[in-house]
């Protein structure tokens, strides 16, 4: 259609559409979670008392392991007598090693545990008493039916030992003793010979202690149960015995 001359046309005007905002940043997506194969499944609550089902099998590991600590490597031992005084007292408990001679014999001046060479029947017991009595006896709680004897070394296969007024003489050499009792023993023993495969052993407490110059006699190294090292108990004695012996002069 044309317009009429003169007619002014008018501008025409295009609306434009409001500005769209910006959308919003997308939320983070969670790290990757793995599914336990349980997820959806009733859990189990966990009993406070649960490890009572465990204690029996711990029970049972610490006897083994007591069996074999016992056998093969330490045991405990009580002191029943005065007979060792003043190195150990009566009440002490100390740590015997059972492997210290299974590679050589014994040196003079160890203090070991040997079992009685004299006969002693064992009283009867019932299997479970057996066992308690067992465990703690090797723990060195109770005292064995059959006790076992500890002294010291003082002879070797081989040696002459001789008591000359108190004083202890291997092979015409006189030891130095600074573990004895303060009481001087006096008394005079002829010579002895050790016999081959045998120990010459003796108490510090020499006045009274049965021992290799009277009713015990020579003890064979294959009565032996083990190097006594250590005091455990009572805490207040608690330490090492030292070994070796020294010729005066």
């Amino acid at each position: 259609m044309e317009r009429p001359p003169g007619e002014i046309a008018a501008p025409v005007t295009t609306q434009q559409a409001p500005p769209t905002p910006p959308e919003p940043p997308a939320p983070p997506v969670p790290p990757t979670e793995a599914i336990p194969g349980d997820r959806g499944r009733p859990r189990k609550k966990k009993s406070r008392f649960g490890f009572l089902k465990e204690l029996p099998g711990l029970i049972i590991i610490a006897f083994v392991l007591a069996l074999l600590i016992k056998t093969f490597l330490v045991q405990a031992f009580y002191i029943p007598s005065p007979s060792m005084d003043p190195t150990l007292k009566v009440g002490d408990r100390v740590l015997v090693n059972k492997l210290a001679y299974k590679f050589h014999g014994p040196s003079r001046g160890d203090v070991i545990v040997f079992s009685n060479p004299g006969e002693c029947p064992e009283p009867h017991r019932n299997p479970v008493s057996a066992f308690f009595h067992w465990v703690t006896e090797g723990l060195g709680v109770s005292a064995p039916a059959c006790e076992d004897f500890i002294k010291r070394v003082i002879g070797l296969p081989g040696d002459v030992v001789e008591e000359r007024s108190g004083a202890i003489f291997v092979n015409g050499k006189q030891l130095i003793e600074p573990y004895l009792s303060k009481v001087r023993d006096t008394r005079t023993l002829p010579p002895q010979r050790v016999e081959a495969g045998h120990l010459f052993v003796m108490g510090d407490n020499r006045t009274n202690s049965n021992d290799s110059r009277f009713g015990l006699g020579q003890i064979p190294i294959d009565d032996v149960v083990g190097r006594a090292f250590i005091i455990i108990w009572p805490p207040s004695r608690f330490g090492g015995l030292a070994g070796g012996l020294r010729f005066a002069g």
